[in-house]
């Protein structure tokens, strides 16, 4: 399945995900991406799909060829504190936040968020198989959880 490049053309688009929601330890870890519709990558693709290796790679390269990118997380002490869906949907807000620019629009992967600054979004359930943007972000958030994981152990 091809991804596609953008939900509205009009429009600069934050795709954003997370990774470790459902883990028994460690942070949650959310990234958001604005891509240029045109930047692809032949292995972009959901980041459960791909090799660590394969992973590591395109991460490096979106790091490089997005326009913006941030990641961000929540402890597990926030977790713990706020439950885990609230703890994925503020990481999601501090990436939104440090992207360093304001997109017009949001892709969020999954079902549900919380509206951030009155920004337009929309949710996309298996979002990061769908939209190049949400792809980038998963493969960002999951490379920066597995590396903070390694590193604990």
């Amino acid at each position: 399945m091809t991804l596609r490049a953008y939900y509205r053309k009009e429009c600069t688009e934050a795709g954003c995900d997370e990774a470790g929601r459902g883990c028994l330890a460690g942070p949650v870890v959310a990234a958001a991406v604005i891509l240029d519709p045109v930047w692809n990558h032949r292995w972009l693709q959901d980041s459960k799909q791909l090799t660590a290796r394969q992973r590591e790679v395109v991460a490096e390269e979106i790091r490089s060829g997005a326009v913006a990118w941030a990641v961000a997380e929540c402890s597990p002490e926030e977790i713990d504190r706020l439950n885990i869906l609230q703890a994925s949907l503020l990481a999601m807000h501090r990436a939104i936040e440090g992207l360093g620019m304001s997109p017009e629009l949001l892709l969020i992967d999954g079902n549900g968020f919380r509206p951030y600054l009155g920004l337009p979004h929309v949710c996309v359930v298996g979002g990061d198989a769908k939209f190049r943007s949400i792809a980038a972000a998963s493969i960002l958030a999951k490379t920066v959880r597995d590396e903070k994981m390694v590193t604990w152990h």
